[in-house]
């Protein structure tokens, strides 16, 4: 499925491939690599809260703050929440990233190989093979509970807004 009209690259339309997954939607599995090249998949997460950010790249410096700032607010989350960031650079790329940036709270994911993520939750960019700059954020039955595709790739998310909408979450679990 292509959808367009919705991501541009400095005002330049783009075309987003995959499936359209909103709100209220049941997020299908994917497997993707993490920095070994072993694979990680939404399944090996099953019960936990899931934050996911996506990155087009994280040689970027749009994308660089917005994976620091996702590994500085793991910090402070409680235990039962995962935080992914998923990008198209090469598993020895996001290791290196991760290492010299002392990304340790996030686990920095590559979608390289299959583009299983970017087809799964509809942010593959035809033109280029990257992913659209998005969050994603499951609850603990993988039901997609907050959903940002940034309209243009140079620009951030909006880091508070899905913050809250974490927040929000956390808060009805640990109500139930």
């Amino acid at each position: 499925m292509e959808r367009t009209g919705i991501v541009t690259s400095h005002g330049r339309p783009l075309t987003l491939v995959g499936t359209d997954l909103d709100v209220g939607a049941h997020a299908p599995d994917f497997t993707v690599l993490d920095g070994s090249s072993q694979e990680v998949r939404l399944s090996d997460h099953g019960g936990k809260i899931k934050v996911i950010s996506v990155t087009p790249s994280l040689d970027t410096p749009v994308c660089d703050l917005q994976l620091r700032r996702f590994n500085s607010e793991a910090a402070n989350l409680p235990a039962g929440i995962v935080v992914m960031n998923v990008s198209m650079d090469l598993p020895f790329a996001v290791s290196r990233f991760c290492t010299a940036a002392g990304i340790d709270r996030v686990l920095a994911l590559s979608d390289h190989r299959d583009a299983s993520f970017g087809l799964a939750f509809g942010v593959l960019i035809k033109e280029s093979r990257l992913l659209a700059r998005s969050i994603f954020i499951l609850d603990r039955d993988n039901v997609v509970r907050y959903r940002e595709i940034v309209p243009d790739l140079s620009s951030h998310p909006d880091y508070e807004k899905a913050l809250q909408a974490l927040q929000a979450m956390v808060s009805v679990s640990k109500a139930a």
